[in-house]
Order: C-alpha cells, then structure tokens, then sequence
C-alpha cells in the first residue's frame, strides 16, 4: 500500500490508484469482494479454442462444421453433444516417441497439443442424425436438420341441433 501512496505523492489520479489497489489487492484478509480469477484449465481451453479453426456452412437440410485437425487420426478426435445443444469436437497432437536415441529438434513449428471447437446448435438441429468424417487433416461433422414442423390442417366440428 506505501508504494500506492508514493504514486499518489507523485501526481497520478487517485481514483485510477484505488481502482489499481483493487485489482491488485494481494492482502491475505477474506473479503466480500473476490475476484474471479480464470482457472488454468479453462485458459487452456480458451487457447485451444481459438487455436482450432473451423468454418460452418448451412444447407437446406444440415449443417456442416469443418474443422482443421492436421496430422490427427479418427481415434484421436471425439466429436460429442454436451447439453443437449453444444457440438463439442475435441482432440490431442502428442509428440511423436522418436524412435532413435539422442535425437535433437531442431526446429519445431507444427502445432502439438489440444485442439477443440464448441459450437452452439440451433434449435432445428437434429441431435439424433450426425455424422463426422476425416479426411486428409480435416473433420466434417454433418448435423441434419429437424423437419419443420407441419401444419395441421383446421378441424372442423359438426354442430349438431339440440
């Protein structure tokens, strides 16, 4: 806290100095005020996530997710919906084992680790009707769409005389 003071003394804003005080509030004491700070996990996935492009397309009768997941196996990606309406396609790059002792990289740019892209579904998704296909470093999941609903033709009742 002396070190706020000294900024203070130095001429800088003291609202600004108090809202930093806040955020950087190292004090061991419990408060009411806590700040949620991101798990590691969850900051893992967020870089997944924006490390795994993907486009999507909409058809008359589906649509169709196109994720890059270069270098991955059908067995190393699982493609799964999470409540009821969240597509969750997700998959793991390891390092290669090598198979000679004492080999050094040298250089090393392709991506390795978690690739993973949550996708939220409309409500005309058919959840029952997906299909998923891999091919040459890309997954195409295909989810079909509901029929729409149709219209029910006006019932007529028969009045009768009492």
């Amino acid at each position: 806290m002396a070190d706020f003071i000294e900024l203070r003394n130095m001429g800088l804003d003291p609202s600004i100095i108090d809202h930093l005080s806040e955020i950087l509030d190292f004090s061991e004491e419990t408060t009411e005020k806590t700040h949620h700070v991101p798990s590691r996990s969850y900051l893992r996935e967020k870089r997944a996530m924006a490390a795994t492009p993907a486009d999507v397309k909409e058809y008359p009768n589906a649509f169709v997710f196109i994720i890059d997941v270069p270098r991955l196996k059908s067995d190393q990606l699982k493609v799964q919906v999470e409540d009821d309406n969240t597509l969750v396609v997700s998959g793991e790059r390891k390092r290669e084992k090598e198979k000679d002792a004492g080999v050094k990289h040298i250089r090393m740019e392709r991506r390795l680790g978690k690739y993973l892209k949550k996708f939220a579904l409309p409500e005309n998704a058919n959840t029952e009707k997906i299909s998923a296909v891999c091919q040459d470093g890309v997954l195409t999941v295909t989810v079909e769409k509901k029929p729409p609903p149709e219209h029910k033709k006006p019932k007529t009742i028969e009045v009768s005389v009492a």
